[in-house]
């Protein structure tokens, strides 16, 4: 109604009834709510549309008032919330999800918990196939909460090259590759957790909430743990070294971690005797003997990105 107020500037009640295709006894009630608002004021029997910089800013003004208070009470609630925590049974400390949509709909749920930081740990099987980056991790990247993601070698084979992968560390995610990884799990902030309870090669069917409690801390650690043995992962969107382009980078990436040629292929969207072909070039343009001495001398070149970072003598 405010949106036909500011088309025609003015209008009387039978001609917003026209505009809106609503009864003049639902017209009544939104005019009282929008002037109430300040968006509408009467003149000589018209109603006006309020100029929108000033009536919008004053609605922005509300609204950032009326989310200050609710993020006060958030804070409040958390504070009584972990101090009951504090006291929890055991078995309340866990909760069990069964079901591939329940458990998408938790992933969901414990990721926009965190203010912090979300960590997890990627292999199959999935609640939702990773065709592209998911919605969730896209916001909190844009609101700066930090992503340190571990795949499983498994899992890269599984994820969109572009659409996943690139596009979360476009936006800042910190990946690195391990061969093989004991569960998959979501933390965030070290006050929630996500793990399977059980699945089957093909589907995840349960899993398991863990509120903060000593199991917990010790996913935490088991993810520390990961994170220091587990090779960088640098797909980059322009190249780390004007000597290499970014498709000679992306492979380079990928061959570092451990994938096989096939999958990598795949990811490239080539045909194995083109990325063999690839390959063998680059490794010829590098001067190297191994796909290991590729990736040194491309990092002397300045692609120093694609090496993991040199361990504390």
């Amino acid at each position: 109604m405010y949106e036909a107020l500011v088309d025609s500037y003015q209008l009387g009640v039978a001609e917003l009834c026209l505009a809106t295709d609503l009864a003049e006894p639902a017209v009544g009630p939104v005019l009282r709510s929008l002037t109430e608002l300040g968006f509408v004021h009467q003149v000589n029997g018209l109603h006006t549309a309020v100029a929108p910089d000033v009536a919008l800013a004053m609605h922005f003004l509300r609204r950032e008032d009326d989310l200050r208070r609710d993020r006060l009470l958030a804070g409040e609630l958390q504070v009584r919330y972990e101090r009951a925590a504090g006291v929890r049974a055991p078995a309340d400390l866990v909760e069990v999800v069964h079901g591939a949509e329940a458990i998408s709909r938790r992933v969901d749920l414990v990721m926009r918990t965190a203010r912090r930081e979300v960590c997890f740990v990627d292999k199959p099987p999935y609640a939702k196939a990773p065709t592209s980056l998911h919605p969730v991790e896209e916001e909190l990247l844009s609101r700066g909460v930090r992503f340190r993601g571990i795949y499983e070698r498994q899992a890269l084979e599984l994820h969109d090259l572009r659409a996943d992968l690139e596009m979360g560390l476009s936006l800042g995610e910190e990946a690195r590759v391990v061969a093989a990884a004991p569960t998959k799990m979501i933390l965030a902030d070290a006050q929630l957790g996500l793990i399977p309870l059980h699945s089957t090669e093909t589907a995840l069917e349960s899993a398991v909430i863990v509120h903060r409690s000593a199991l917990l801390d010790s996913l935490g650690a088991l993810f520390a743990r990961l994170w220091e043995d587990a090779v960088p992962l640098s797909l980059p969107g322009q190249p780390a070294s004007t000597e290499i382009s970014i498709e000679d980078a992306r492979l380079l990436a990928l061959l570092a971690t451990g994938l096989p040629d096939r999958s990598i292929a795949k990811q490239l969207g080539l045909s194995y005797r083109t990325f063999q072909r690839r390959l063998h070039r680059l490794m010829d343009e590098l001067g190297a003997q191994t796909r290991f001495q590729a990736g040194l001398r491309a990092a002397a070149r300045g692609a120093t990105s694609l090496l993991p970072p040199q361990l504390p003598e």
